[in-house]
C-alpha cells in the first residue's frame, strides 16, 4: 500500500523530515551564526563567511558570489558558472584558506576539495524576484505579496554535493567531528545558511543603491522565502540504489503514523491544535503555484476534500478517533489529502515521534547467504515481491522504458527501449523485472536443483549475484523498494523524487514534466536570530500571512 509510486508521489513533509529536525537540534542546542566577513561590492559580487558555533565543534560557511552573465544561466548539473557558490567547511577561513576555497568552490566538480570541507553547493538567483526586491527596497517599500507567492525564495540550488565527492569529507570523516551523525544533516545546514546569505544579500544590494531611501525586508516575508530546488532524474539512481536508507526513512514516517493512531481519546488542547494545523494547511495549498496542469489539478481536488476533512467531526473524546480519522480518509479521500492528514495527525504527537529522527540512518551493508537453499531463496521472492512477480513482462509495455546515464550531459537519462539506441548502457533499475527473471530462472530448475545452495547456484549463473544479494538483503526491510514496474510506459519518475524530497522536508512541488520538479526547502523556517524563538518549531505548512508585503 505505502510504496505504489502513486502513494510515495504524493508524501508531504512531516516533523522528522531533514529540514524540520535540523531546526529543532539547532534550536534545541542553542546554535549561533555569527557573519565574519561580508565582502561584497555595490552589486553584490565578492565573499562572505558565516561561523556556526554548535556545541561540539564550529563551522564555517563560505560564500563567493559572483557576476553571470545571463547566457551562462542555467539549472542543469552541467553548468560551469553560478550566481553564488558555497561550501560548509570546518577548518577556520583565514586568509589563505579562503584564497585556496576562492580557487576551488566557484568551480564545483572541476575543482579540487580537502577532506575539511564537508558539502559543496552552488545556485542561481531567481532572477525576476531578486532584482523585484531589490528595487522595492532600494525605493523604501516592501515586494509585492503576489511576486513572493508566485516564486517563494531568492535563489535556487542546483546541486548540493556531500559524502566524499571531489574529495569532500566522507560521512564517517563527519560523524567522527561530532557535529553531525545523520545522513543530510550537513547538507541542509549548507541550504539554510544559503537561505540566510540570500536574504542578506538581497538587503545589502538594495542599501547599496537606495541608500537613505531603502527599507530592510519585513520579518515575516523573510520567514516566508526559502531556498528553491530543480531536481530531476538524477536523485532516481540513488534511491535505487540506497534501498535500506529508503527502508529507514519510510519506516520511520509509518512507524510514527502507527504511534498516532494507537493513541487513545485526543485532548482539547491538541484537537484545537489539529484545526489550526488544518486551517493553515488549505491556506498553505491555496499559495502553492504551479504551472503543472496535474498539480493544479489535484490541488483543486486537495482543497475539495481538506474542505470535507475540516467538516468531519471524528469523536475525539473515545480512544482510537486518531486512527479512525484516517481509515476514514483513506475511503473517502483521494491521496494528497491522505498523506496531508497523516503529516497533520503527526505534528499533533511530537512526544510520540521526535525520537524517530535517531532512526534515519542505514549501514547499506548488502551481503550474500552463500548458505541459503535455492528454495529458501524462491520463497523470500514470493513472500516480499510477490507485487513484482504480478507483473506480465510478456507485454512491450512492460518494459518500453529504460534508465541510463548520458555520456554528453553525464545526467542519468529515461529512454525508449524500443525506439532509441543505448540499451547496452541500462541502468540496474528494473528490480521487479529482474526479480521477477530470476524467480522465472528458479523455476525452470528440477526439484532436486533447488535443494542446492546459492554458492552453487551462482558459480553456475554469476550474472544472478546482484540480485540475488538483493533479495536476501533487504528481506526484513519492508519499506525498501518501491513496488511498481520503473521500466513500465506510464512510470512517472516525479514520484520517486517527491517521496525523497518530502523525507528532506521539501514544499510546493511544481512539476516542470514528468521527469522533474522544482520545490522549496526551509520555506517558513525560522532566522536565524530567531532559533531560540517559542515559535521556532512551529513551520509546518508554510503561510505567508495577510497584510505582509505591499
Amino acid at each position: 500500500m505505502v510504496m505504489r509510486l502513486s502513494r510515495v508521489g504524493a508524501f508531504h513533509p512531516t516533523r522528522i523530515s531533514f529540514a524540520r529536525t535540523l531546526i529543532r537540534r539547532m534550536t534545541r542546542e542553542s546554535w549561533r551564526f555569527s557573519r565574519t566577513c561580508f565582502d561584497l561590492d555595490d552589486v553584490g559580487v565578492g565573499t562572505a563567511v558565516y561561523r556556526i558555533d554548535t556545541p561540539q565543534a564550529p563551522v564555517w560557511f563560505v560564500v563567493f558570489a559572483e557576476h553571470l552573465d545571463p547566457v551562462d544561466r542555467t539549472d542543469r548539473v552541467i553548468a560551469e558558472k553560478w550566481d553564488a557558490t558555497f561550501t560548509l567547511t570546518t577548518s577556520e577561513p583565514d586568509a589563505t584558506e579562503v584564497a585556496r576555497l576562492r580557487a576551488n568552490v566557484p568551480l564545483q566538480e572541476a575543482g579540487r576539495c580537502s577532506s575539511r570541507e564537508m558539502v559543496l553547493s552552488r545556485a542561481n538567483k531567481s532572477v525576476r524576484l531578486f532584482d523585484h526586491v531589490v528595487e522595492a527596497l532600494a525605493a523604501g517599500c516592501q515586494p509585492e505579496r503576489e511576486k513572493l507567492l508566485e516564486v517563494g525564495y531568492l535563489i535556487r540550488t542546483t546541486a548540493v554535493y556531500g559524502n566524499g565527492k571531489f574529495g569532500l569529507a566522507d560521512l564517517d570523516q563527519i560523524r567522527n567531528l561530532g557535529v553531525f551523525e545523520l545522513p543530510f544533516q550537513a547538507e541542509m545546514l549548507c541550504v539554510f545558511a544559503a537561505r540566510q546569505f540570500s536574504l542578506e544579500w538581497v538587503e545589502h544590494i538594495a542599501r547599496r543603491r537606495g541608500g537613505d531611501h531603502f527599507t530592510p525586508l519585513e520579518t515575516g516575508l523573510k520567514r516566508a522565502l526559502g531556498v528553491g530546488n530543480a531536481t530531476g532524474l538524477g536523485m532516481a539512481p540513488f534511491l535505487i540504489g540506497h534501498p535500506k536508507l529508503i527502508n529507514n526513512w519510510v519506516l520511520a514516517r509509518e512507524t510514527a503514523l502507527a504511534r498516532v493512531r494507537a493513541a487513545g481519546a485526543v485532548e482539547t488542547d491538541r484537537v484545537e491544535r489539529y484545526r489550526a494545523l488544518l486551517a493553515r494547511a488549505i491556506i498553505h495549498v491555496r499559495q502553492w503555484p504551479t504551472s503543472d496542469s496535474l498539480q493544479r489539478q489535484r490541488n483543486a481536488e486537495l482543497l475539495e476534500h481538506l474542505a470535507q476533512l475540516d467538516a468531519a467531526e471524528p469523536a475525539w473524546t473515545q480512544s482510537g478517533a486518531c486512527d479512525r480519522l484516517v481509515s476514514w480518509a483513506d475511503a473517502n479521500l483521494g491521496l494528497e489529502a491522505q498523506e496531508l492528514l497523516n503529516s497533520l495527525l503527526i505534528e499533533i504527537y511530537p512526544e510520540l515521534v521526535d525520537d524517530l529522527e535517531q532512526r534515519t540512518g542505514s549501514d547499506e551493508i548488502m551481503r550474500v547467504d552463500p548458505g541459503m537453499l535455492l528454495q529458501a531463496l524462491r520463497t523470500l521472492i514470493h513472500d516480499h515481491y510477490g507485487w513484482a512477480l504480478e507483473i506480465d513482462f510478456t507485454l512491450e509495455a512492460a518494459h518500453a522504458r529504460f534508465w541510463y546515464r548520458s555520456e554528453e550531459k553525464e545526467e542519468p537519462r529515461i529512454g525508449w527501449r524500443f525506439k532509441e539506441p543505448g540499451v547496452d548502457q541500462e541502468l540496474a533499475i528494473a528490480i521487479a523485472r529482474d526479480v521477477a527473471a530470476l524467480d522465472q530462472t528458479l523455476g525452470e530448475l528440477d526439484a532436486e536443483m533447488l535443494g542446492a545452495t546459492v554458492a552453487e547456484f551462482l558459480m553456475a549463473f554469476p550474472h544472478w549475484r546482484q540480485t540475488v544479494r538483493r533479495v536476501q538483503s533487504l528481506a526484513t526491510c519492508p519499506y525498501a523498494e518501491f513496488q511498481d514496474n520503473l521500466t513500465d510506459e506510464f512510470c512517472r519518475p516525479i514520484d520517486l523524487l517527491r517521496c525523497k524530497l518530502s523525507v528532506f522536508g521539501a514544499t510546493k512541488f511544481d512539476p516542470k514534466s514528468a521527469l522533474w520538479t522544482r520545490i522549496a526547502l526551509f520555506q517558513g523556517a525560522p532566522l536565524v536570530d530567531g532559533l531560540d524563538a517559542g515559535d521556532a518549531d512551529d513551520w509546518a505548512f508554510p503561510v505567508l500571512a495577510e497584510g505582509l508585503g505591499s
